[in-house]
């Protein structure tokens, strides 16, 4: 098991993709401020997409600008295809993280063309990406199940794993878009994958439908994983797979690693703390559970006092 996990936030992505209240762009600026704060150094900022599908993300070509750069902070934007990257490489960002679904129906939802279509895509972008200098990533989503298809095997998400390792990504993201996973299954498809492209880091991306979620993450690690996705608040949700709720909590995520010996470099009162504010912008209670009950042991009461302050 590792002793260290990278965690990668994503709640000013997925987090508010599905939100019904749209952020302002000085209201997302400070999301990423106060993530950046409480340690995050990599974050999912935004998504280069048609806003017509996503509307959350309108304002994709204005934010990535106006972050501040520095700290070691790296900004990643989702890309769906080459008009995405050409975005994404025009308004600034760091890395690419690109999506190819695992079955032919959602990834037709989700993009709007078959799997083959994608993968020829990927290569491209990750060609371009790298001429620009700019790490590429990709996600396979539905790694462990599909809304419309049902359950995807060990040997497909293999099979899509070495199809996008050969344009060479600096990581591979397994993603349980809608929450369908047991710790068992993640144990088997981490192993497989790992097995075929042992070069390339992998990463995975929880979501908490069935509250399974922080189980599955404790799965990745103890198999090898030290690339975690989480949202501040466990909020999220992907517009294009019915009842698919919210990512794995920062917070929470944080806390339980921690309490294992775990090191993140997360600071658990900011984060529940950003939990608390971002919950009031969007007007929702997150789904997380330590924003309501607390960490244990309880701060200092002056560390309390300076984080109700801040």
């Amino acid at each position: 098991m590792v002793d260290r996990v990278e965690i990668i936030e994503v709640s000013a992505r997925d987090g508010i993709q599905n939100e019904r209240t749209l952020l302002s762009l000085e209201d997302k600026l400070e999301l990423i401020s106060r993530a950046v704060a409480a340690g995050a150094r990599r974050l999912e900022v935004t998504s280069f997409v048609n806003p017509a599908r996503v509307p959350q993300m309108a304002d994709a070509d204005a934010l990535v600008p106006a972050l501040p750069r520095g700290n070691g902070v790296s900004h990643i934007g989702l890309v769906l295809n080459e008009r995405g990257l050409e975005r994404a490489i025009a308004a600034g960002v760091d890395e690419i993280n690109f999506v190819v679904v695992a079955t032919e129906t959602f990834n037709r939802r989700n993009q709007g063309v078959p799997v083959a279509a994608t993968l020829e895509a990927w290569a491209r972008v990750a060609r371009l990406a790298q001429e620009n200098g700019i790490l590429a990533g990709v996600t396979i989503g539905a790694s462990f199940g599909c809304p419309f298809e049902g359950e995807v095997s060990v040997a497909r998400v293999v099979e899509l794993a070495l199809a996008v390792a050969e344009a060479g990504p600096h990581e591979i993201a397994l993603a349980d878009t809608i929450g369908a996973a047991a710790p068992s299954d993640v144990r088997r498809k981490i192993a497989a994958v790992a097995a075929a492209a042992p070069e390339i880091a992998l990463r995975c991306h929880f979501h908490n439908t069935r509250n399974t979620g922080l189980a599955n993450a404790v799965a990745a690690v103890e198999a090898g994983v030290s690339r975690l996705d989480s949202s501040i608040g466990g909020v999220g949700g992907c517009p294009f797979a019915p009842a698919a709720t919210g990512n794995i909590p920062t917070e929470d995520l944080v806390y339980m690693l921690e309490r294992m010996g775990i090191a993140t470099g997360m600071d658990l009162d900011a984060l529940i703390e950003t939990a608390h504010w971002l919950g009031g912008k969007l007007g929702i209670a997150p789904p997380g559970m330590l924003q309501r009950a607390g960490r244990f042991p309880p701060p200092p009461p002056e560390a309390g006092a300076h984080a109700a302050a801040g």
